[in-house]
């Protein structure tokens, strides 16, 4: 994800949204593998941070720490929340004083490198940007309360005491992760590690807050996603690798998952290459 702040000058942003104005005070919010340009109008400054997006999993997770079972739960909810792939942001004058000064501190000291000695002050400053400007980030009206969680999937409630994870969840998981490609059924895997499919499932669930078939579909969307960055098969040929037989399935559950299709994802990363 990355935010740009503009500093000075002014520029028309062009995306999926159409052509907008910026100017001084705004800041543009762009979700990952969002493609966007913005044509100067003369001179324009501007101050862009980028921000992973596993880390910013990691903070969703911890901000709702009491309604999630994990960090999956984490990502499920986010995708929930900010469903705006592009927002332009108008945080005034007032608040560009106060961010400035933590921008550029930001700046000199990401630039030199010094992560680790410098890394509680890196972080410091970020979540100091990010209270200044997160009140103005659109976010979905979706209900969060525990009982909502219990109903969408039956997960343990997060205030659970934690025991070690169950080796049969984890062999399962194992299996899952060595072969993607094979065309797996939660009675294949539950014969595999001796348990009932409903116990299979059940444990599977307590130590990774999803079904072993939801995680298996996690796991092929993120190889899917890898070998379409990372490879030059063709898109088709990707699908087969990762396991997936039809490819109007694959691409309806790639896009659910990423928001875009595969053939628009390659395009994307090819064009921010």
């Amino acid at each position: 994800m990355k935010l740009v702040v503009v500093r000075d000058g002014s520029a028309v942003l062009s995306s999926h949204l159409g052509r907008r104005p910026v100017a001084v005070g705004d800041v543009v919010l762009l979700c990952a593998n969002t493609l966007c340009a913005a044509k100067p109008e003369g001179c324009c400054t501007v101050s862009i941070v980028c921000i992973d997006t596993d880390y910013l999993i990691d903070q969703v997770f911890w901000q709702h720490v009491g309604l999630l079972s994990d960090r999956l739960d984490a990502r499920e909810l986010a995708g929930k929340l900010y469903l705006e792939s592009v927002q332009l942001l108008h945080i005034g004058g007032q608040q560009l004083d106060q961010v400035g000064p933590l921008l550029d501190e930001l700046t000199c000291l990401t630039a030199i490198c010094h992560y680790a000695k410098r890394f509680n002050r890196i972080q410091a400053l970020w979540f100091l940007i990010a209270d200044k400007i997160s009140p103005f980030i659109k976010v979905s009206s979706v209900r969060l309360s525990p009982s909502q969680r219990e109903r969408l999937r039956p997960t343990t409630p997060r205030h659970r005491r934690f025991v070690p994870l169950r080796a049969e969840a984890i062999r399962a998981a194992e299996f899952l992760r060595g072969n993607l490609a094979h065309h797996w059924t939660v009675l294949d895997l539950a014969e595999r590690v001796h348990l009932s499919e409903s116990r299979l499932s059940r444990v599977f669930a307590d130590a990774y807050g999803k079904t072993p078939m939801a995680y298996l579909t996690m796991l092929r969307v993120e190889e899917l996603a890898r070998l379409l960055r990372e490879s030059d098969l063709l898109v088709e040929d990707a699908i087969g690798r990762v396991g997936w037989r039809s490819m109007s399935y694959a691409i309806r559950v790639f896009r659910r998952h990423i928001g875009i299709t595969p053939g628009v994802y390659r395009r994307t990363h090819n064009a921010v290459a």
